[in-house]
């Protein structure tokens, strides 16, 4: 059961369609300076997710592609997204080289794979955390925790939208 209080959810994810549906819901609640840090090993759906989240906010979902060897892919619509790889990442002093920067200033929604390389000093502080994990063949489980009162207010339309 989930409260209005609540800080995370937890829920499966039984097919790529359905890791797009679940990205889409929340693209359709997301404003700019939105932040999200996705976390999760190969293949557990994070750039999926992604192609959902720009369904969801109005950017066209054939554009996304993941952004590993160019770090960011900034994707227009009626919100800008700024899709961020770290999965390369080998030091944190390469992170001023990204440009990653100039995407935290507010006038983007910014999703960042392989978040759990991002320092602590780059986190904003507010914040959703989506864990992606394998839990079978083609089904996935999404852990998402809010950091931050915008985060868990959107994590609370999330929950509500699901019941």
């Amino acid at each position: 059961m989930t409260s209005a209080r609540t800080k995370s959810w937890t829920l499966t994810l039984r097919s790529s369609s359905h890791t797009e549906e679940f990205g889409s819901t929340i693209g359709r609640h997301l404003q700019k300076g939105d932040f999200i840090a996705l976390v999760g090993e190969l293949g557990a759906g994070k750039t999926t997710f992604v192609r959902g989240i720009a369904l969801g906010t109005g950017v066209e979902p054939h554009v996304v592609s993941s952004p590993t060897f160019t770090f960011i892919q900034e994707y227009a619509g009626p919100l800008s997204l700024a899709h961020v790889d770290l999965y390369r990442l080998e030091a944190s002093r390469e992170l001023a080289d990204t440009g990653l920067a100039e995407y935290l200033n507010g006038d983007f929604v910014v999703l960042i794979e392989w978040a759990d390389r991002l320092p602590a000093s780059w986190m904003p502080n507010d914040y959703l955390s989506i864990q992606f994990s394998h839990s079978g063949k083609n089904t996935r489980r999404a852990n998402v925790q809010a950091f931050g009162p915008r985060s868990s207010g959107l994590l609370h339309a999330l929950t509500s939208d699901a019941r």
